[in-house]
């Protein structure tokens, strides 16, 4: 009995991007993750414990105050001296006028430093601030 070939002489023409997909979402999947650590300095925080969290998902500008007294301004690293300055021309950018300003502050900061750069970021022409925490993880 003769076996019949089966059409196994055909050449494969065409890319098979099944693979190419499946790379490119890992991609995206990896630089989704990892976008939102990058805009922050790497400035040692232990932010103090709130009951909400709101404003996590906007486009916003971060004072980032270490326990050091370490001052940055997104990835930044700034002096009190010049911490104005760089925040007002954050703010002329075009488009980020009406910018949320986040002040994240480690939790053993006295409240006059967290006011006095509130303060400043007012001076600067921040119209939206706020002060950055870290959810409860526990019930109350």
């Amino acid at each position: 009995m003769r076996r019949r070939r089966a059409a196994s002489d055909t050449m494969i023409t065409k890319i098979n991007v099944t693979p190419i997909i499946d790379v490119a979402l890992v991609l995206v999947t990896i630089l989704l993750v990892t976008a939102p650590m990058l805009s922050i300095a790497e400035v040692p925080v232990d932010l103090p414990v709130a009951h909400t969290r709101e404003a996590e998902d906007e486009r916003n500008v971060s004072i980032t105050r270490g326990s050091n007294g370490e001052l940055a301004v997104d990835k930044q690293v700034v002096t009190a001296e010049t911490l104005r300055a760089l925040l007002r021309a954050k703010l002329a950018v075009p488009g980020n006028e009406d910018v949320l300003v986040v002040v994240r502050a480690d939790s053993g900061t006295p409240w006059v430093e967290v006011k006095r750069l509130l303060g400043d970021a007012r001076a600067a022409g921040a119209k939206r601030l706020a002060v950055a925490t870290r959810q409860r993880t526990e019930g109350p």
